[in-house]
C-alpha cells in the first residue's frame, strides 16, 4: 500500500497563478476593447516575471467567441510565445463555454514544445487530462487535472422524452463521474511519485463551470451553461485529493461553498457596467514557500512609484460605480500595465450567505489612493489563507483598471451634476440610468450636450420611467443591444398574445435552440 497520505509535506517552492474569463475581442456596447486586452497581457507578464510563477493556468474563455478576429488571435499566441520562451515553466489552458474547443485544440501538439498544454475538448480517456508538470531539472513539479468545460454532450446520453428535471441530474451525474474518474487517475499517479520521492505532490484541478449559490453581477455576459437552471454543481463534487481547484466562467472573484482552496479568480478586466465597482484580481497559489521569503521589494516600489504618477481614483457614492483610473492611450496603458494598484481590495471572497450589501459596502469603502507616497505605499498583494498542513496559501493579486466605466444613476439633476463634475480629458465610458419621477424625453439630447467637447463618451443610456416608455411605444429607446435571446423571444410571445400556460413549454424549446447555437463548435470539421 502507497504511503503517500503519510508523506512530509512539500517542502519543493512551486508558484501557481490562476486566471480565467479573458474573453479576448469582447466588445462593449461596440467599442473595441484591443488596447484594455494588450494592455492586461503585458501587465500579466511583468506579473509573472515579478512573482517568479512556475505555472500558469487558465481556466477558460480565453476567448469572447468561437471565431475570435486575427487581432485577438495575434495577442493570444504572442502572449503565449513570449512567456513561455522567458518565464513560466508550464502554461495550462482549458477550454470555456465561450471558446471553439476545435480552434484551441489545433495547435495543441506545437504549443507542447513551448510546455504549454491545452485542453479544449473533454478527453475519451482521462489519462489525457492529468497532466504531470516538471521543472527544468525533470523533477515533479505538480499535477493537473486539466478539465475543460464539460458540454452537454460530453457528459450525458439525450434520451426521449426526458424532463427537464431528468436532464438536470444526468447533466449533474455526468459531471461528477468524470472528475471522479479525473481525481482517481490524478490520485494514483501522486501516489506512485509520493513513494518515488519521498514527499507530497500536488494535484490542481481545473474547471470551468457554474457552482451553486455563487455570485454574479448584472450585465456580465456571463451565459447559461445548460438549458434552464442545468450544471449548478456543488462543492462536494470535488475530491478531497484535489489541494486546489481553479475555476472560470464566473466574473467575480469568489470561494465556493466557504471552501478556502476551491475558487474563482474572476475575470481581470470589467466586462460590463454591472463589473465597474470590482477590484479585479488574479490567484497565486503557493507550496513550500511563504510570501515572505519572496524577493518582491523591487516589484513593490515599482508599484508605489507607477501608482503615484498615474494616480488612481474611487467613489462611495452609492449611485455611482467606478472602477480605477484609466489609461489615455496604448502606450499608456502599457507603462500602467506595468504597476501593481496598493491596498485596492474589498473581500470578495465571502462566504455565500453574506449579502450584496456586504460586497458592495466592501467596494465603496476603498481607499482613495489619487496621491501615493512611495514611503506609505503598500503592497499589491493580499494573503486569503494559509494551509500550515500542506505548507500551502493563497494571495490574490490585485489587475489595474485599463479603461474607466462609469455607471450614473438617479434624477436628472444628480446626472447633471455627476457629468459636470467628471474630468473632461479622461477617457470614460459611461452607463447613464434615470430614475427620476418626471417624464424625460429627450435624455439622450441632454446627455450629449453635457458631454460635448470631452473625453466622455456615454454607451449606454436607460430610461426607467415606464409612462416615458409608453409615450414613446413606437419609437422606443429599447434597442436589440439592450436585450438578449430570450428577451426578444418574450416580447415576440407578447406581441403573439401567447397563453400563460403555453409559455413555459415554449421557453423551455426556446432556450434549447440557444443552447445548441451556442455551443455549437463552429470551427469543428
Amino acid at each position: 500500500m502507497s504511503n503517500s497520505n503519510k508523506l512530509p509535506i512539500n517542502t519543493k517552492p512551486l508558484t501557481v497563478l490562476h486566471t480565467s474569463d479573458w474573453h479576448l475581442g469582447r466588445r462593449l456596447y461596440g467599442n473595441m476593447r484591443y488596447d484594455e486586452f494588450e494592455a492586461f497581457l503585458a501587465w500579466l507578464t511583468q506579473t509573472i516575471q515579478d512573482y517568479k510563477v512556475d505555472v500558469l493556468i487558465v481556466a477558460g474563455d480565453i476567448f469572447d467567441t468561437m471565431t475570435p478576429s486575427n487581432r485577438a488571435q495575434n495577442l493570444y499566441y504572442r502572449f503565449l510565445g513570449e512567456i513561455s520562451q522567458l518565464y513560466c515553466d508550464h502554461v495550462v489552458i482549458v477550454a470555456g463555454n465561450h471558446d471553439s474547443p476545435s480552434f484551441l485544440d489545433a495547435p495543441a501538439e506545437i504549443l507542447k514544445y513551448l510546455s504549454v498544454h491545452v485542453i479544449g475538448t473533454a478527453c475519451e480517456n482521462f489519462e489525457n487530462e492529468v497532466l504531470l508538470l516538471k521543472d527544468k531539472h525533470g523533477e515533479p513539479q505538480c499535477l493537473i487535472a486539466a478539465v475543460p468545460y464539460l458540454r452537454d454532450r460530453d457528459v450525458r446520453l439525450s434520451l426521449p422524452g426526458e424532463s427537464t428535471l431528468d436532464k438536470d441530474k444526468m447533466v449533474l451525474a455526468g459531471i461528477q463521474h468524470h472528475y471522479d474518474q479525473v481525481a482517481q487517475i490524478a490520485k494514483a499517479q501522486q501516489a506512485a511519485l509520493g513513494d518515488q520521492h519521498q514527499r507530497h505532490i500536488p494535484i490542481i484541478a481545473t474547471g470551468h463551470l457554474f457552482a451553486a449559490g455563487s455570485k454574479t453581477t448584472e450585465d456580465d455576459g456571463v451565459r447559461d451553461l445548460y438549458v434552464g437552471s442545468l450544471g449548478q454543481v456543488s462543492a462536494e463534487l470535488f475530491n478531497d485529493c484535489f489541494d486546489y481547484v481553479a475555476l472560470g466562467h464566473l466574473h467575480v472573484p469568489q470561494k465556493v461553498g466557504g471552501r478556502e482552496h476551491i475558487r474563482y479568480c474572476g475575470s481581470p478586466i470589467a466586462m460590463g457596467f454591472g463589473e465597474a465597482r470590482q477590484q479585479k484580481q488574479v490567484l497565486l497559489l503557493q507550496f513550500g514557500t511563504a510570501i515572505e521569503d519572496l524577493n518582491l521589494s523591487a516589484t513593490e516600489d515599482k508599484a508605489a512609484k507607477n501608482n503615484a504618477q498615474v494616480g488612481l481614483s474611487n467613489t462611495s457614492s452609492s449611485k455611482v460605480s467606478t472602477a480605477t483610473q484609466p489609461t489615455k492611450s496604448a502606450s499608456q496603458a502599457k507603462k500602467l500595465a506595468e504597476a501593481q494598484q496598493a491596498d485596492l481590495f474589498g473581500d470578495w471572497f465571502a462566504d455565500e450567505e453574506e449579502t450584496d450589501t456586504t460586497v458592495d459596502n466592501s467596494i465603496n469603502s476603498l481607499p482613495d489612493t489619487s496621491v501615493v507616497n512611495d514611503e506609505d505605499a503598500e503592497s499589491s498583494h493580499k494573503v486569503l489563507f494559509n494551509d500550515n498542513e500542506k505548507a500551502m496559501q493563497l494571495l490574490s493579486i490585485a489587475v489595474p483598471c485599463f479603461q474607466r466605466l462609469m455607471q450614473i444613476k438617479g434624477d436628472l439633476p444628480y446626472i447633471h451634476q455627476t457629468i459636470a463634475s467628471l474630468p473632461k480629458d479622461e477617457s470614460i465610458w459611461l452607463e447613464v440610468i434615470y430614475d427620476g419621477d418626471e417624464i424625460v424625453t429627450d435624455l439622450r439630447d441632454q446627455i450629449n450636450a453635457l458631454i460635448e467637447d470631452t473625453q466622455l463618451d456615454v454607451l449606454k443610456t436607460k430610461n426607467n420611467r415606464t409612462y416615458d416608455r409608453i409615450l414613446q411605444s413606437e419609437n422606443s429607446n429599447e434597442t436589440l443591444q439592450d436585450l438578449d435571446e430570450l428577451e426578444v423571444f418574450q416580447r415576440c410571445l407578447d406581441i403573439n398574445q401567447i397563453s400563460e400556460a403555453q409559455r413555459p413549454k415554449l421557453i423551455d424549446a426556446y432556450s434549447e435552440i440557444l443552447y445548441n447555437i451556442k455551443h455549437d463548435d463552429k470551427m469543428a470539421e
